[in-house]
């Protein structure tokens, strides 16, 4: 299907364009929000202990430790950033867990409502129309897995931002000397927020090479040459080696294969398990990009690459792909363009944007139901359970706890410490014991969280769902030297 001119805008659908797009960002930004402060459970560890409790660490000075960030395998840059909100929070007056929780949960909502316009702003640079364009990015804006996603301080939610950005303004046809160093720019600082996004960087040089726009080519190897060396200087000031956590990061994941310790699935997992949490809005965004493949051979090039990329890696999450779904929406609204290319000014040429917006927040009505088995996640019954606020109660048990004038130490006994929300949640400088850690009659702790059913001798202080916080009959704590913030 060829790109022919566009037939004009008719008044209707200027105004029709101007308000999808203020509806599709402003719902999506509304919702992002409404979840990062209502939810307090934990989709993954890592959007707890590669982010917010080291960041917690920087700023208050004590946090658990994750093997990562005792042996270097993550760089500073998305803790940093996440400090720096941290940091703002106290300033303001909201230093205690529900403000600088809130504030930074919120950011990151918002900076997903963000990426859904920089997925407009890509498509509008291949040319699709205002309504075309807003259509396709509410695929983004508005789909059950960016919005369950949104709020969690991930590298993966931190770096779709720039990645969209990037790609929108170094590919765009007719892109100017200026935007393609400010695009490379920010691909150079996404692959500081996460490793993987260098596939993006080498589909850049890829794709400007096939173009044969070689001042391009060399502009942006010496964009990136320069964000490499500040991604190896940040390690050499922070772990003491030039590029040390890149290294270490692939001496895990790649020479020993660690990360198929943490379970192996098949190439088509994510295939299946995106049909299973948005079908709806996969196939759409599949047909529609596909049909954009003339227009933007390159960028759907890029996009498939980073998809099969990671389908090619033995451990999958959902959460990997976060950083192409933009892409993937703008294609779709430049594919959905296409077709409208070939339609006279008519009901049905506003119509179909408008069908494709109605399955994006169909997708959206229906995140509340996501469950485990929707996103990958869990064998056995617990794939049947809801997948919000996953141990919400007990991380509100957390903050419950470090506001108690006497709590001098706590167990958390009832479930692995790496799925709650740590100092963060707890923020009180005081020993937080895992449930494999010294019994109630070693004097070590105060306060347990247990389960509703090993109360004991103590006394309940709080409840929630299925956990309570049990003061222990002592109520006092002895000194322990060998406790270790290490993270078990």
């Amino acid at each position: 299907m060829s790109a022919s001119p566009p037939p004009p805008e008719t008044p209707a659908e200027r105004l029709l364009a101007r308000a999808v797009l203020v509806l599709m960002l402003g719902v999506g930004a509304t919702l992002r929000v409404w979840l990062a402060l209502t939810d307090d459970g934990v989709s993954w560890p890592d959007e707890i202990y590669q982010s917010l409790e080291p960041a917690h660490r920087l700023v208050f000075g004590y946090g658990m430790q994750a093997w990562e960030f005792l042996e270097g395998a993550r760089n500073w840059t998305l803790p940093g950033l996440v400090a720096f909100l941290f940091k703002l929070s106290a300033l303001v007056g909201l230093e205690e867990p529900r403000g600088y929780l809130g504030l930074t949960r919120g950011v990151f909502g918002l900076v997903g409502a963000a990426t859904a316009w920089g997925s407009w702003r890509l498509a509008r640079a291949y040319g699709a129309s205002p309504l075309a364009a807003s259509a396709g990015a509410s695929l983004f804006a508005l789909a059950a897995v960016p919005l369950y996603f949104g709020p969690r301080a991930m590298s993966e939610n931190a770096s779709a931002l720039p990645v969209v950005l990037g790609l929108g303004l170094a590919l765009a046809p007719g892109a100017s000397r200026r935007m393609g160093v400010a695009g490379a720019s920010l691909l150079g600082l996404a692959v500081l927020l996460r490793l993987q996004n260098g596939v993006f960087c080498v589909g850049l040089l890829a794709v400007l090479a096939a173009r044969r726009d070689w001042r391009a080519v060399r502009d942006a190897l010496a964009v990136l040459a320069g964000w490499a060396f500040l991604f190896g200087l940040l390690d050499r000031l922070t772990w003491g080696r030039w590029f040390h956590s890149a290294l270490v990061y692939l001496d895990f994941n790649v020479v020993k294969n660690g990360a198929a310790t943490f379970g192996t699935e098949p190439f088509s997992f994510y295939n299946r398990v995106l049909f299973r949490a948005m079908g709806g809005v996969t196939l759409v965004m599949a047909g529609l990009a596909l049909l954009a493949a003339r227009r933007a051979p390159g960028l759907l090039g890029v996009a498939a690459a980073f998809y099969l990329l990671h389908a090619l890696q033995p451990h999958k999450e959902l959460r990997f792909l976060l950083p192409v779904l933009p892409l993937f929406a703008a294609l779709a609204g430049v594919g959905l363009d296409t077709v409208l290319r070939h339609l006279p000014p008519s009901p049905l040429r506003s119509a179909l944007p408008l069908a494709v917006m109605a399955v994006a927040g169909l997708s959206g009505l229906r995140v509340g139901g996501l469950t485990f088995r929707d996103l990958g996640q869990y064998p056995g019954p617990k794939a049947l359970q809801n997948a919000w606020d996953d141990f919400g109660p007990a991380n509100r048990l957390l903050i419950t706890a470090g506001k108690l004038p006497d709590v001098c130490g706590l167990k958390v006994e009832g479930v692995h410490l790496a799925w709650t929300g740590g100092y963060s949640y707890f923020h009180r400088d005081v020993p937080l014991y895992a449930s494999h850690g010294p019994g109630r009659g070693s004097g070590l702790y105060s306060h347990v969280l247990t389960v509703s059913g090993a109360v004991a001798n103590g006394e309940v202080v709080a409840s929630e769902g299925p956990f309570v916080l049990v003061r222990l009959p002592n109520g006092r704590c002895t000194p322990d030297p060998a406790w270790s913030s290490r993270l078990p």
